[in-house]
């Protein structure tokens, strides 16, 4: 049988692309190219699906959420509120998990931030 081998992308919809695209470039550090190629780091991807009701992802108008593994939690969410963005208050613990964390993204999307233990 074949299997996927990781996530070759993700693709939203944006009223304003190269604007969005600048914010997660200038916001979340990802070193993009012209064409949206980022090389990421090795490590851990969860795929898990969530009841239709869930309120975790925010607006119930947003059916999917990225999540981006961070090294340093704190840091990252102090950098995204001094520069402006919509973050969480709450941060979340899960032993022998990490930590979470959430920012909203100028159109409206909630992204999670994880902090491998």
């Amino acid at each position: 049988m074949e299997r996927v081998v990781g996530i070759g992308g993700h693709f939203l919809r944006a009223r304003d692309p190269q604007t969005l695209t600048a914010w997660y470039r200038d916001c979340l550090g990802l070193a993009i190219d012209g064409h949206g190629l980022w090389q990421q780091d090795a490590g851990p991807t969860v795929f898990a699906a969530f009841d239709a009701d869930t309120e975790y992802f925010g607006s119930p108008a947003q059916q999917t959420m990225m999540n981006f593994r961070v090294a340093d939690l704190d840091a990252m969410l102090a950098q995204l509120r001094a520069a402006g963005a919509q973050v969480d208050d709450e941060v979340q613990e899960m032993d022998g998990i990490g930590c979470f964390g959430w920012v909203t993204d100028p159109e409206g999307n909630r992204i999670e931030l994880w902090q491998a233990s």
